[in-house]
This record gives structure tokens, C-alpha cells and sequence, in this order.
């Protein structure tokens, strides 16, 4: 029986202007935002690698430079690192030119990828795991047993709705399960379930045209939900849910609460 290929390629949109952080993100990416003493985007980087997933591109913008240079090789690496640089892939970057939302960022990586299937992990989202795996390693022993394109979801309380991409399941009572589509932020009474995208995607090369032949929705940016909702027109579809914790950086008071958590597992804070 022939050994499905491994997936080992990341890619992690980091172009956001952090519009929710102004005037902090005028000059500091809310993915290089400390969580105690690391910034976002380094455990974004930890979750990957620790996930078999070696091959990682960046994705940043304008102003983003900071990410770059954080992985670069730096003079204190060789006294004082334990924190892994020293054992880090090479990571690759490239700039999206406009910021036109994630289904666009996404688009950047399309030579980078070539034809293999492929991991998304947002810039801007942590994880803890409920078990020694991590989260995304979990999803991909699924993704494994599918084949099919899988979103990992969560149960998001009522308030938290519209804040979220809800997917439409076909079956809720199963996992994985099936999905007729995503609906982007709907208002409460209109939302298909209570389960929201948690921002681990795996893909394949289809959603490259999957984003051509969709136009700016919401905000007036491209989103990755339209472009889902032209791949299930194609295709079958999954979601699964998450064995652990999501923490979202993407407001003010998520960082801080965030930050604070963390703190709390730190024995000497």
C-alpha cells in the first residue's frame, strides 16, 4: 500500500494593518505583539514546526518588517537560545502588495506551495492543546484519513457569532463532518450553527482557483469563506473540531486576556 505524501508546507498571512491596535500597530505588527516573552508569531511558528510542518512562508505587508528581521539570526542566539532559532528552518517571506483580505494573502502562496497540499495558520492565533499533540497535528491525522478539504471549527458562544466564519454542517453529530458552506459574520439569527472557522485550514492547489473567480465580499476584501463556498460547489468539504484551546489576538482585550492566561501557567509570574 502506498504512503500518502506528507504534508510539510505552512503558510501563515501575516499582512493585516491591525486596525484594532491603532495607534500600538503604527509602527509594531500585532503579530510581533509579546505573549509574556515571545511574540505571536513565534508561537504560530512553534505550532507549525512542532506539527511536522518544516516548510513555512510568511506572508506580511507593508510595515512588517519586524517579523523579518525577528527571524533572522541574531548575535545572542549561540550564548542564550532556548528558545529554538538556532534549530529553525529557513522561512520564507513574501509581501502582499495591497491588503485585500486573506483569500488574497493566500493567493501569494501559490508558487511556493506548487502542487502539494498545504497548512494555513493565521498570524494573529495561538493554540493549546488538550493532549501532548498539538492542535494542528491532530487535524492533519484526520486531513489524513479524508483527503478532503478540512476546516477546524469550535463551538463560539451566541454573543460571539458574528465575529466568526460559521460553517453550514451536513451532519453537526458526526466528526469530521461535512459542510454545504461558510457564511462570513452573519448576524446570530441567520448564522447556519454555533461552530466558528478557528484558523486552521488544509488545502490543496484548487483553492487557488477557487479565489480567481470570486469578488470582494465583506469589507470589500476577498474572503477565504467565498472562496470555500465555491470549492464545496466542487467538492466535498469538511470541518472537525478542535481538542484544545483557541486564543485569538485579534482585539485589544483578547491580547490582554490572552497575556494573562499565559502568565498564569508561568510558575515564577
Amino acid at each position: 500500500m502506498l504512503e500518502l505524501a506528507k504534508i510539510r508546507k505552512c503558510v501563515i498571512p501575516a499582512a493585516g494593518l491591525g486596525k484594532r491596535f491603532y495607534p500600538l500597530t503604527r509602527a509594531q505588527p500585532k503579530e510581533m505583539l509579546p505573549i509574556l516573552d515571545k511574540p505571536v508569531i513565534h508561537y504560530v511558528v512553534e505550532e507549525a514546526l512542532n506539527s511536522g510542518l518544516d516548510e513555512i512562508l510568511i506572508i506580511v505587508g507593508s510595515g512588517k518588517d519586524s517579523i523579518i528581521n525577528y527571524f533572522d539570526r541574531h548575535t545572542l542566539d549561540d550564548s542564550m537560545d532556548s528558545y529554538g532559532f538556532s534549530d529553525m528552518p529557513d522561512i520564507y517571506f513574501v509581501r502582499q502588495k495591497e491588503q485585500k483580505g486573506l483569500a488574497d494573502a493566500v493567493r501569494y502562496a501559490e508558487n511556493f506551495t506548487g502542487d502539494d497540499d498545504f497548512v494555513v495558520l493565521l498570524g494573529d492565533t495561538i493554540y493549546r492543546s488538550a493532549n501532548e499533540r498539538t492542535v494542528t497535528s491532530q487535524i492533519l491525522d484526520v486531513y489524513r484519513k479524508i483527503r478532503k478539504p478540512l476546516i477546524a471549527v469550535e463551538q463560539v458562544p451566541r454573543e460571539k457569532i458574528k465575529d466568526y466564519g460559521i460553517v453550514d454542517p451536513v451532519d453537526i453529530d458526526s466528526d469530521p463532518f461535512r459542510i454545504k458552506g461558510v457564511v462570513e459574520k452573519p448576524e446570530v439569527e441567520r448564522a447556519p450553527s454555533d461552530l466558528g472557522i478557528t484558523g486552521i485550514y488544509v488545502l490543496g492547489t484548487y483553492i487557488y482557483e477557487a479565489i480567481s473567480m470570486i469578488r470582494p465580499g465583506r469589507n470589500g476584501e476577498l474572503q477565504l469563506s467565498d472562496a470555500y463556498n465555491v470549492v464545496t460547489n466542487q467538492m466535498d468539504v469538511y470541518a472537525t473540531r478542535i481538542n484544545g484551546k483557541r486564543y485569538d489576538i485579534g482585539t485589544m482585550d483578547l491580547w490582554i486576556e490572552t497575556f494573562m492566561e499565559f502568565a498564569k501557567h508561568r510558575p515564577i509570574l
